[in-house]
């Protein structure tokens, strides 16, 4: 797929595909994302999946953010997405999700996506319903670090069409 280029600040960011060899960067930085970051293993678990995707976002060559999606039949299961810290607000979030549905052919709107965010995260829930991704349910006590629940949240063509009444109930 193409490599997109956004220029969120005066330096373009660069989004391309995720490889082992950025491993040590996402790990440092899952850490200042996260208080409780993925471990290398689910890293290199998911990178081993062929019908995944994983992403970098590099700025000046540092990796800035990563993005983890696996696929589960007809489901995307939108499962990691980092910002470092210093770096949000600033449109790589963003770039990761359009890259995202580029590259899984959801431009159109027919791909189906799901995720799981903490309800207290209302930047990230306001960013993933400008992206058409609407809540569906909670999970209960999901994180572990605090017991928090997760909110649901499926971006599918009936979500695109500002329609709740068709969200797959898929078990991930």
């Amino acid at each position: 797929m193409s490599t997109q280029t956004v220029t969120a600040t005066s330096t373009p960011l660069k989004i391309r595909r995720l490889t082992y060899a950025d491993l040590p960067q996402v790990i440092a930085l899952e850490r200042r994302a996260f208080p409780t970051p993925w471990s290398l293993a689910m890293f290199v678990l998911e990178l081993s999946k062929s019908s995944g995707v994983c992403l970098a976002a590099l700025r000046d060559g540092e990796l800035v953010g990563h993005m983890i999606c696996s696929r589960y039949d007809t489901v995307w299961h939108l499962m990691n997405i980092a910002v470092d810290p210093v770096q949000r607000r600033q449109g790589v979030a963003t770039a990761l999700l359009n890259e995202l549905i580029e590259r899984i052919g959801g431009a159109d709107g027919s791909a189906q996506i799901t995720l799981e965010v903490r309800p207290s995260n209302k930047g990230a829930i306001a960013l993933y319903e400008r992206f058409g991704f609407r809540s569906a349910g909670r999970r209960r006590r999901y994180y572990q670090d605090n017991g928090e629940d997760a909110l649901v949240m499926w971006r599918t063509p009936a979500t695109l069409a500002g329609r709740l009444d068709d969200i797959p109930n898929v078990a991930l």
